[in-house]
């Protein structure tokens, strides 16, 4: 175990530039914020139409304005604790999550020797692709093909996304032995992107997940949009507790709490597992995954980390990102938090360089330099 004075360092550091310029302090729930004020102070986005999560269109607003103070103001003043794991667990999350988003689509060949190549640098948890409608998401539109070519290593897992049922059936056709739902905290994103209700979405993969248990496979169910969302404004922390616990009493093993368009800070982090710890969600069954917008990723998993998450989702490179604005930074880059954990002592299992190489050679893969801090300045040639 290390001390907690480096991790003090860090967090001392990001709490002084979060501060910086505010407004005097004032009380803040700790369950989380008000809602957004109606009109000005909603999240607003910059492209009409893009697609979401599990691929269809969603809708948008023509300007983009982030109303960053009415989401989390700088007088923010909830405690984050200071502790920390000796090992954390990482799902690399890029070959289903990052390059959904790309532009470019890879061809099999390319993605199995991504899913080895991430192996190789030990990771032991990696979602691999995703059993969505291929009109949705071309770029995985060869989930069947990769799945019964990938030759699995011991000791690593290999999760598929399902949207459904279909989905389901076609997955465990190929050997799939873990997969993964996807549900949201919200209403707008759930009607805009699953083109069901919120309640309803979760609802529907009551069967999905019985039929996935009964079958012996491992279930893990993301929630996102659970700090806020563009249209409905801050999430309610006891909200998220409930979904939490409903995707766990169907029967997932796992729940991935989602800062989709990265918005949180590490007092909204501990503030929404003070609720989840209050709404009875065991915190060993919680991982968080968190995007880089606002470069709070790295701080939020500090935050989260000594709260007692051991599990976290992150993409090499840094690929992949909210569906809702090109402003968004994308995914938590896996080497950025190797990197962080290695400066503090605490364990990944993943070799740095291998991990790095492999962030090079995935950015040639798709044409262009990717945004992980880390590849950039390991990139740099040394005078």
């Amino acid at each position: 175990m290390i001390g907690v004075h480096g991790l003090q360092h860090a967090i001392d550091l990001v709490l002084a530039v979060l501060a910086a310029g505010c407004e005097p302090a004032r009380k803040v729930d700790e369950d989380g914020l008000a809602p957004l004020a109606p009109g000005g102070d909603r999240l607003e986005t910059t492209i009409a139409e893009e697609r979401g999560e599990l691929g269809r269109a969603i809708e948008r607003s023509a300007s983009h304005v982030v109303a960053f103070r009415p989401l989390h103001p700088c007088d923010d003043t909830r405690a984050v604790p200071l502790t920390s794991p000796e090992r954390i667990s990482i799902v690399e999350v890029a070959p289903r999550d990052g390059l959904q988003a790309e532009d470019r689509t890879l061809s099999t060949d390319v993605k199995l020797e991504l899913l080895d190549r991430l192996a190789e640098s030990g990771h032991t948890a990696i979602e691999a692709t995703s059993f969505v409608s291929a009109k949705a998401v071309p770029q995985l539109a060869d989930a069947e093909r990769l799945m019964k070519l990938l030759k699995p290593r011991a000791g690593v897992r290999y999760t598929a996304l399902v949207p459904n049922q279909t989905g389901l059936e076609r997955a465990l056709a190929c050997g799939v032995r873990e997969i993964a739902v996807f549900a949201s905290a919200s209403e707008s994103y759930s009607r805009k992107n699953l083109n069901q209700s919120r309640d309803a979405a979760i609802a529907g993969y009551e069967p999905v997940i019985a039929r996935a248990k009964a079958a012996g496979v491992r279930v893990r169910g993301y929630l996102s949009m659970v700090v806020a969302d563009p249209w409905d404004g801050p999430t309610p922390a006891p909200l998220v507790a409930d979904l939490s616990r409903r995707l766990l009493d169907f029967g997932c093993d796992e729940i991935s709490l989602g800062d989709t368009i990265g918005v949180g800070t590490p007092g909204e982090v501990t503030a929404l597992l003070g609720a989840l710890r209050r709404g009875d969600v065991p915190i060993a069954k919680v991982a968080f995954h968190f995007h880089d917008t606002y470069g709070q990723a790295l701080a939020n998993v500090l935050a989260a980390m000594a709260e007692g998450i051991l599990t976290f989702d992150a993409s090499v490179g840094g690929i992949g990102g909210s569906p809702f604005a090109k402003m968004a930074g994308g995914n938590l880059a896996t080497e950025d938090l190797v990197w962080m954990c290695r400066g503090i002592g605490i364990e990944t299992g993943v070799d740095l360089d291998k991990l790095v190489a492999t962030s090079r050679w995935l950015g040639e893969r798709l044409g262009r330099e990717l945004p992980a801090h880390v590849s950039r300045a390991m990139s740099i040639p040394r005078s």
